[in-house]
């Protein structure tokens, strides 16, 4: 299939399919007039590479991982695939913590102002009564 069908298909949009292959996640034939021409399989390889995106990955971790789809039965790309896994685990783990802290002082200042709009109401501004 061409790109337009694969980006129909997939909704992806063809800009998006050119840089999957400029990362070397997504491969395509040519066709003489230098047309891009995708295998069925495709469909499914670019639903992965999208579900991949979507939990935070970059192109240059996927790549790393995408072998081992390809090479399943490879020890050496499984290891080396593991090992890929493993650190963009650890990574979100980093930035999970990360997002919890933050929202924990959100949180802290959220009270805060809550505090603050409740004395604002209570008291009128002394400002305010002088004029």
């Amino acid at each position: 299939m061409r790109i337009g069908e694969l980006a129909k298909r997939t909704g992806v949009s063809p800009r998006s399919l050119r840089y999957y292959e400029d990362q070397r996640l997504l491969t395509s034939s040519r066709s003489d007039a230098g047309q891009r021409h995708y295998s069925d399989a495709a469909v499914q390889r670019v639903s992965l590479i999208r579900q991949l995106f979507d939990a935070g990955m970059s192109s240059r971790v996927i790549a790393s991982v995408l072998p081992c789809v390809d090479v399943p039965g490879d020890l050496g790309v499984a290891e080396e695939t593991f090992a890929a896994m493993m650190r963009e685990r650890d990574r979100i783990n980093t930035d999970i913590a990360h997002l919890i802290e933050t929202r924990d002082a959100l949180d802290t200042l959220i009270r805060a102002n809550s505090r603050h709009r409740t004395e604002l109401s209570t008291n009128p501004d002394p400002v305010m009564q002088s004029t």
